[in-house]
């Protein structure tokens, strides 16, 4: 019976609007859903008022400042989001019939994986297949992630680390990229500098540089310390890689080094192998109902073939 309402107001109401009925759904405010749908928030009122008039029912309610989705909207949006994965394999299923990498494709990466992988991958991508226009932007792997689930993105390159994996939802697929090995940054007149490899444990002294409290490498390096008997000392704080290299030349700490974008090295710094052989695990995610789009099969060779040659 679900599906057979859901074809229905398919068939009556226009996609556009439930796109952008969707889009107030997942993201909770006219502004959010503006940015999703890359449009203004004039225009996302002027599409809100129209369903509104097609089904003679009121879809929204002031909250605040803000608006909410009424009982009404609640059950639209519902079907509304089943529609919209209709349609998305619709497209996906009509792109793997032709064969042809065309179209748009949104992309996200952490950091360090936009500037390691990005330049190479996606231009060797577009080289390939010129009718494919691709739209790439840094994230953090939750924000990718959440990004790829509301349809925002058709694709992220996320990370989990080798003792801590990172939780997917339930309808994406995953593919790796590669496995990064990660060292520790010391400054050259550290007292371990001129190791061979060292222990995690000796450096319980010392104060770390690392990512923003609460992203998921910081809790990754605060949970893994921890599991050492560590009470992290926490000196300094910065999102990118080549940041946290800087100042660690600085002499202001030290910091877990991952090869994948730290070239090229400052000055007054060295990398030490750690005796645990940490590793991180770089894959691609994307949507289920999007598995069979040729362009995301060749985006994901593209990332592959990028990381092979950093070697």
């Amino acid at each position: 019976m679900s599906n057979v309402i859901s074809r229905s107001i398919a068939y009556m109401l226009n996609l556009e609007r439930l796109r952008t009925l969707d889009a107030l759904a997942r993201h909770g405010s006219v502004s959010g859903a503006a940015e999703g749908l890359h449009i203004t928030t004039s225009a996302v009122s002027q599409q809100m008022s129209k369903l509104e008039r097609e089904v003679g029912q009121q879809l929204l309610a002031k909250n605040g400042r803000g608006v909410r989705l009424t009982d009404a909207g609640r059950l639209l949006a519902e079907h509304a989001a089943r529609i919209l994965s209709q349609v998305a394999l619709a497209q996906s299923d009509l792109e793997a019939q032709r064969g042809q990498v065309v179209g748009e494709l949104r992309i996200s990466a952490f950091p360090t994986a936009a500037r390691g992988l990005f330049p190479a991958a996606l231009s060797a991508l577009v080289a390939a297949h010129p009718s494919l226009r691709v739209r790439s932007c840094e994230l953090e792997p939750e924000l990718g992630i959440r990004g790829v689930v509301r349809g925002d993105l058709d694709l992220a390159v996320v990370l989990d680390w080798y003792n801590k994996p990172m939780p997917l939802p339930d309808g994406l697929v995953k593919a790796s990229v590669l496995d990064d090995p990660a060292d520790v940054a010391l400054p050259v007149g550290h007292r371990l500098a001129d190791r061979d490899e060292v222990d995690l444990a000796e450096f319980a002294g010392d104060e770390w540089i690392t990512w923003g409290q609460g992203e998921f490498c910081h809790e990754w390096l605060m949970f893994t310390l921890r599991s050492k008997g560590i009470e992290p000392i926490v000196g300094h704080r910065a999102a990118e890689t080549h940041t946290q290299l800087g100042l660690v030349a600085a002499g202001l700490g030290v910091c877990i080094a991952p090869l994948l974008g730290r070239h090229p090295m400052p000055e007054g710094v060295v990398t030490v192998p750690l005796k645990q052989r940490v590793r991180r695990h770089v894959y691609v995610v994307w949507r289920a109902d999007a598995d069979r789009r040729p362009s995301i099969r060749a985006a994901v060779e593209a990332l592959r073939e990028a990381a092979a040659k950093l070697g």
